[in-house]
């Protein structure tokens, strides 16, 4: 399943790249993230308690960042995880790019395009619904990531 977001964020692109390049201070602002521990070399392990529908589900497992272009503001992550509990996993590429849209004020956009495989329970929902739960839980991170990075301007 393919999934495409944007977020508008107020702060210039390169704070807004070294944040996002920070994965421990980024992963507070997604929802239901538990954990994040670095394992080294641009590698991270963590836990991320979503609800869909009726079932609740934690997924424990490793993100590590396979591309980044500085100049370019663009960085490709993958992540593999797995809800033991349930039964479900998810394996996903994210490809991530900000651009500059404005400068006096400093606006940048942010976007992201997922490519995902969602199997297990969780899977048979159906796009429709995962979709929307995706959706919901981009849109919530993307007004974090922006509170974040502004309280870190205003310091």
């Amino acid at each position: 399943m393919k999934l495409e977001h944007k977020a508008t964020i107020a702060a210039p692109i390169g704070q807004v790249w070294a944040f996002l390049m920070d994965v421990p201070a980024v992963a507070k602002c997604a929802p239901g993230v538990e954990s994040v521990e670095p394992l080294g070399d641009d590698k991270y392990r963590g836990t991320i308690k979503v609800s869909v529908g009726p079932i609740r589900l934690a997924f424990q497992g490793d993100v590590s960042i396979v591309e980044r272009d500085e100049v370019a503001h663009t960085a490709s992550m993958r992540a593999d995880a797995a809800d033991k509990r349930a039964g479900g996993a998810v394996k996903a590429v994210l490809t991530m790019s900000l651009s500059e849209v404005s400068t006096d004020p400093p606006v940048t956009e942010l976007r992201m395009e997922t490519d995902a495989q969602i199997m297990g329970r969780v899977g048979e929902f159906g796009q429709p619904i995962i979709r929307k739960k995706a959706d919901q839980m981009v849109g919530e991170f993307g007004q974090n990531l922006s509170k974040a990075i502004a309280a870190g301007i205003a310091k």
